[in-house]
């Protein structure tokens, strides 16, 4: 009988497989599928990213695409909102009177809200979450200093993100999509609502410190700059920073359409087979046509077409009749020794593969193929469909 060895001592520990995972790992570690954690270590310590600007400048749009973006990737992120904080201690909004600079009670609980916060940061990262999202004004270099400070009595990286923008098309255009719909002004007029926002962020401008390239040259953070126009970025520390950076280098806080298809019917996918590289039966045929139709019937400016290499999305292309892109990372996942093989053939072959992948198919690997949790993982191509340049 196989027993698990004290974890204190120096003889390696044994090994067994996990089954879904196809990975090695010490036996005492082995527990059944549905308690594996599913969340891939990326970062040696935890990070907490702080963002920077004045409000209508993105901020919190850029909180909620990185926080999605990572747990997409596979890493545990969490967004703390301070406006949903101070909504939460006071009920009712009265107006922009709250946010001046000289009005002391109105600091004190802001200063509390955030502190809660900051609290609940340290909660989230200590209990085995890898990356908070403190999603604030931070306008000074004081509250910026505080923050640093917390993270570090903590042993938390801190990765500030500003969004600078002086364009006040952009602005006007932010308050009215983002600012209108929130509850501060839910019994507020169109007008009201804008004349008193506007008035809320007078009261920031003054006291608004900018990251400052030479005075803030120790601190890692990206600057973004009306909208994308430019950035600045300083003092990248680990993989998850470099990630992070190039994520938001690829966002756009404008609407943009995106739209998903899946290939024409195949030949494989008429025999009820997985994988291969067939072309397009007739009906699929008979679909790619369509979709041609469809697509000019958008009249879509400026169209860019992704496909994988396989040759069923590359005539599903062709028939759409614009330019398209090829792109390997979009490859259907290798099914392994299960290529071309109809699920009745894996059922009656390999009854324990097909089991376990009913199980979890995001994270099942086939025999001596891929797993989807991985190719996401990897898969950096998917992070461009944000620069996208389509109405």
């Amino acid at each position: 009988k196989t027993t698990a060895r004290p974890s204190n001592s120096a003889t390696p520990r044994e090994l067994t497989q996990n089954p879904l995972k196809k990975i090695w790992m010490p036996i005492i570690l082995f527990s059944p599928v549905s308690s594996l954690p599913c969340a891939v270590c990326m970062t040696n310590c935890p990070t907490l990213i702080v963002t920077v600007g004045l409000p209508a400048r993105g901020k919190t749009y850029i909180s909620k695409k990185l926080t999605r973006y990572l747990n997409w990737i596979g890493v545990p992120t969490r967004e703390f909102n301070v406006g949903q904080y101070r909504r939460e201690c006071l009920k009712i909004y009265k107006s922009f009177e709250f946010f001046r600079p000289d009005n002391e009670e109105g600091l004190k609980i802001r200063q509390q809200c955030a502190s809660a916060a900051l609290k609940d940061v340290r909660q989230y990262l200590t209990d085995g979450g890898q990356v908070a999202v403190f999603d604030a004004t931070n306008t000074t270099r004081e509250r910026r200093e505080t923050i640093t400070a917390f993270a570090e009595q903590n042993g938390f990286k801190v990765f500030f993100v500003e969004s600078v923008c002086e364009d006040p098309e952009v602005i006007a255009e932010n308050i009215v999509q983002v600012k209108l719909g929130s509850p501060d002004y839910t019994n507020c007029n169109t007008e009201e609502a804008m004349e008193d926002f506007k008035k809320r962020i007078k009261c920031y401008e003054n006291s608004y410190e900018t990251l400052d390239e030479v005075l803030d040259r120790h601190l890692s953070y990206i600057k973004i700059m009306d909208v994308g126009r430019r950035y600045l970025v300083n003092q990248v520390q680990d993989h998850i920073q470099s990630r992070i950076v190039y994520y938001l280098m690829n966002i756009h806080i404008t609407p943009r359409s995106i739209y998903l298809c899946r290939h024409g019917e195949s030949d494989l996918n008429v025999k009820g087979c997985i994988g291969g590289d067939s072309g397009l039966s007739p009906r699929g045929k008979e679909f790619a046509k369509y979709l041609h139709q469809f697509i000019q019937s958008q009249e879509i400016g400026d169209l860019k077409v992704w496909t994988s290499q396989m040759k069923r999305t590359i005539q599903t292309a062709e028939a759409v009749s614009v330019p398209y892109e090829q792109w390997k990372a979009l490859n259907e996942i290798d099914a392994g020794v299960c290529e071309e093989m109809m699920y009745e053939e894996i059922q009656q072959h390999y009854p324990l593969e097909f089991a376990m992948r009913d199980q979890d198919k995001y994270r099942y690997r086939y025999p001596k193929g891929e797993v989807s949790e991985r190719r996401a993982f990897s898969n950096a191509s998917f992070n461009h469909i944000g620069s996208l340049h389509t109405p």
